[in-house]
């Protein structure tokens, strides 16, 4: 069974006239305590649900959800078609008002252990979304700060996410990349190949990212590669 088809399961057993509450608890409960399979099924379930809730939301954010903001949903989920339905329904109920999303980041927290990567990984699928009309709103913005706060993301790191996602190429190198402007030829290339290796699509999948999600790694090594060979050529060393 497909993780799509794990989650269409559940999507297909709420009430028919639940409210997005009702229908986040019953979810989050579900997976927590309820839902069979092997360890990586339910990280991938728990991504999944907190990924179309928060998305939806985030969306809100500014007041309106746009085409362009559903298409940068649609890109970021391959979702097989007899199962399109029962995520838009989950997406339709999330997108109805911004209201209590931070009550639902907390919980959707508490599916994941404390500091785990895959919470920056779903910050950047939401970034994904909200600079996909052209620009991040700053109720946008101030949505994704207050849901990485929720998630345990400091300050300097949010801004580093930032950076990839805000005008990149035009950005702080350093910023992006994560590392110090002093710090030795040695150290930048150390620890670039780190952060490269975190973002593969291998190591996404082992935390609980679902392989259909691993586009936003291409878009997060792209950034990555990009604020790296600045740093190489004004330093210039191979």
């Amino acid at each position: 069974m497909t993780i799509w088809q794990r989650l269409g399961d559940l999507i297909r057993q709420l009430p028919g006239s639940c409210t997005i509450g009702q229908a986040l608890d019953a979810l989050i409960e579900t997976v927590r305590t309820a839902l069979l399979g092997s360890p990586e099924d339910r990280r991938q379930v728990a991504f999944s649900v907190s990924m179309i809730a928060l998305s939806a939301k985030m969306a809100k954010a500014d007041g309106v959800v746009t085409p362009h903001e559903v298409a940068a949903f649609e890109e970021l989920f391959e979702i097989p078609p007899a199962e399109h339905q029962n995520v838009a329904r989950l997406f339709n109920l999330a997108k109805q008002d911004v209201a209590g999303f931070d009550a639902y980041a907390r919980k959707l927290a508490s599916l994941f252990d404390k500091g785990s990567p895959v919470f920056e990984d779903i910050i950047d699928g939401l970034f994904h979304i909200a600079k996909a009309d052209g620009m991040v709103h700053e109720a946008e913005l101030a949505f994704l700060d207050q849901v990485a706060t929720i998630f345990g993301i400091r300050e300097a790191a949010f801004a580093r996410i930032t950076s990839r996602h805000i005008v990149p190429e035009e950005g702080d190198p350093y910023l992006i990349l994560g590392i110090d402007r002093d710090a030795t030829n040695d150290e930048v290339k150390r620890h670039y190949r780190r952060i490269v290796a975190e973002t593969h699509p291998d190591k996404l999948i082992a935390r609980g990212v679902p392989a259909e999600f691993l586009a936003i790694a291409t878009a997060k090594l792209a950034a990555l590669n990009g604020a790296y060979d600045r740093i190489r050529r004004e330093r210039a060393f191979a």
